[in-house]
């Protein structure tokens, strides 16, 4: 699980691992906010500052992997 993620130049793949019923709203928003929409789907984003943020609030529903 991402915990304590600190920014940086790399790109991290992230996967989400867990549904969202039950979450709360804030956490279904940061979600939908790094373009997340079901368990098993997969985005590529950079680790700059507001998406190493948006990891640390969902920790809990999130896999992250440094992207080849």
């Amino acid at each position: 699980m991402a915990k304590n993620l600190t920014p940086s130049d790399a790109q991290l793949e992230i996967t989400q691992i867990k549904g969202v019923i039950g979450a709360k709203q804030n956490q279904r928003d940061t979600l939908r906010s790094l373009g997340l929409k079901r368990i098993g789907h997969s985005v590529v984003r950079s680790a700059d500052a507001v998406t190493v943020g948006m990891l640390n609030t969902v920790p809990h529903l999130v896999e992250v992997k440094e992207a080849k």
